[in-house]
């Protein structure tokens, strides 16, 4: 229990310490681009899409797919741009994903493997870097967002990453 609890703690007491007032954190208002899911395990790709709210206040919503397995999932992200460097910035977030595995095409992952489909719910916190080319609309990100199982077999994945590559629309 203690290695599903520490990983939050030091989210959240990294992301309240870092409460303070803020001027136009946001490198952007809304992209959309590419998103990547990679780590142990299956890789996967699909659309996503981030929207800032202005100040420190971002949503990123996705859609991922693999080869049997579809995964939504909408984070908040608390982001603040690195002094001294410019279009980078740093975030920390958290948000609720839904996977959707089909047993049919011979995914033998978890126990349950003799049901046709499967439906798991998880939390995955993120912590990350975003890049945004100063002189284009481009952006990409990297972080490190584990798979935190709330259903069924309940386990902490921490091997999982993101990136991104995103056009920025305004």
């Amino acid at each position: 229990m203690k290695k599903v609890i520490l990983p939050f703690l030091t989210l959240f007491t990294l992301f309240f310490a870092t409460q303070q007032k803020a001027n136009a954190q946001t490198p952007y208002r809304t992209a959309i681009g590419l998103g990547i899911d990679l780590g142990d395990g299956e890789t996967l790709f699909g659309p996503q899409i981030k929207h800032n709210f202005g100040g420190n206040d971002a949503v990123n919503a996705q859609i991922l797919f693999g080869d049997h397995i579809t995964v939504l999932g909408v984070d908040y992200s608390y982001n603040r741009r690195i002094q001294g460097a410019r279009g980078l910035y740093w975030y920390v977030g958290v948000g609720p994903q839904v996977s959707f595995i089909d047993y049919t095409k011979g995914y033998k992952h978890y126990h349950w493997e003799n049901d046709d489909t499967h439906v798991d719910f998880a939390i995955r916190p993120a912590l990350g870097l975003e890049f945004r080319i100063p002189s284009a609309p481009l952006a990409m990100h990297f972080d490190w967002k584990p798979w935190w199982n709330i259903s069924h077999d309940v386990n902490f994945d921490p091997s999982s990453f993101s990136m991104g590559f995103k056009f920025v629309l305004k």
